[in-house]
């Protein structure tokens, strides 16, 4: 039954790209210190890379969050021409205005980083500070160049 399980997540992509080993130790489940973050986080979003929509509504994404097995997967896909930002993992801990990410995002602007693929791995956070009604990851520095990506994911 467990493989089954697997094999499906897999199929339908609702595993992130780091775990999806079928080796590998089931991930942990989601720790809500936050009834209402939880809440606010479950569901579908719009987001962007701030290079590609420059917020213009009309050209940004849909990213959805959704709960298998006491987790929160978050899944999303933002292109425009060749340029596009990916974000796949799930959130390890929610609090009122923040959340931690656990996964992958890659991003590609064509004229930066030579137009190469910028990848993030690993533990991000992404919070919601002042009036803003959209969680910002906070680790903004490029791993790839010298520029700042907002990486925004909005409030339903």
């Amino acid at each position: 039954m467990r493989a089954l399980i697997l094999l499906l997540a897999l199929t339908f992509g609702w595993l992130p790209v780091n775990s999806q080993n079928p080796n590998s130790n089931a991930l942990p489940k989601t720790q809500a210190m936050s009834a209402s973050g939880r809440s606010q986080l479950l569901g579908r979003h719009k987001f962007q890379l701030h290079w590609i929509s420059w917020n213009r509504w009309k050209d940004f994404a849909d990213l959805t969050v959704v709960e298998r097995q006491g987790k929160l997967l978050i899944k999303g896909h933002q292109q425009k021409g060749g340029d596009y930002l990916e974000i796949d993992g799930f959130a390890s801990q929610i609090e009122d205005k923040q959340f931690t990410f656990e996964g992958t995002i890659v991003t590609r602007v064509s004229y930066k980083n030579n137009g190469n693929q910028c990848r993030r791995e690993g533990t991000m956070t992404f919070k919601i500070t002042g009036k803003r009604r959209y969680w910002r990851l906070q680790e903004m520095q490029s791993p790839c160049d010298e520029t700042t990506d907002y990486v925004d994911i909005f409030l339903r």
